[in-house]
């Protein structure tokens, strides 16, 4: 009985232990205001408009026209992009398509979500999502595994009529993430993150300005990018180890115990 009374105590107390790194992994970044978020959006990939999970950019544009987005992503993260289009009162049946590039410009695969949709004539507005695959801390070179870094959104309308073409729209997109914690925690990590010009700036000398100058994203996760080696697995893997050795102490004990051979009354 004393020996369960301790081994009850001790996974209490690792337990309550084990609670605060838990909350640790999970995001403590508060979302972003929206007053910071951007109200156009670029045409490309290198004049994509940078908005921070949590904000919701918006954007004016017509049908037929490409307009991107980008946020950042870090290691443990899955993400899901939202998007809204608005559309005017008179048109034709329409299809809308959002698309999500990593910061190598390789198109990730949506897990689920209706990454594309046709409003038919008259409907005022579509929406759209996408939930990534978890963003993973490090993968092989030839693998197309969602990397920490800066990640693309592309809306644009597919398949317009011509009589629709110029016709003028809205658009509110929207990016947040679930932190999926040590379940998605790999041996390894990337030198520096998947953000465009970052190999400049790595290498140029700090008192450069035109070097400096050459980054073309300027956003990354409030709390800074991870390093990719820590995550709540180590806590439970601690916790796994512990209470192997107490349940083994535990069964040599119960062994020994009963080994012993029981005494004989005198004069029996």
């Amino acid at each position: 009985m004393r020996f369960t009374r301790v081994l009850t105590a001790s996974v209490v107390l690792l337990g309550l232990a084990a609670a605060p790194a838990a909350a640790d992994s999970s995001p403590s970044a508060s979302p972003a205001q929206d007053g910071d978020a951007p109200t156009t959006a670029g045409t490309s990939f290198r004049t994509a408009a940078e908005f921070e999970q949590g904000q919701v950019a918006t954007a004016n544009g017509a049908a037929g026209d490409y307009l991107y987005w980008s946020f950042p992503a870090d290691a443990g993260q899955r993400p899901t992009v939202k998007a809204t289009v608005k559309l005017p009162e008179t048109h034709a049946a329409q299809t809308w398509r959002v698309d999500v590039y990593d910061g190598l410009r390789r198109r990730q695969a949506c897990q689920w979500g209706a990454q594309a949709r046709t409003a038919d004539a008259g409907t005022s507005s579509v929406e759209l999502a996408c939930v990534l695959r978890t963003v993973r801390a490090w993968t092989e070179p030839w693998a197309n595994d969602p990397l920490p870094g800066t990640y693309y959104v592309r809306l644009t309308a597919v398949n317009v009529p011509a009589s629709d073409l110029g016709v003028p729209v809205s658009a509110e997109v929207r990016v947040d993430s679930k932190d999926i914690g040590g379940a998605a925690a790999v041996d390894g990590s990337l030198a520096e993150p998947l953000v465009p010009g970052i190999a400049v700036t790595s290498g140029a000398d700090e008192g450069d300005e035109e070097d400096r100058s050459a980054v073309l994203s300027a956003i990354e996760p409030e709390d800074g990018w991870s390093s990719g080696w820590w995550s709540d697995r180590w806590v439970w893997s601690g916790i796994g180890a512990v209470l192997a050795a107490l349940a083994g102490i535990g069964g040599y004990a119960l062994t020994r115990g009963s080994g012993r051979p029981s005494r004989v009354p005198p004069g029996a």
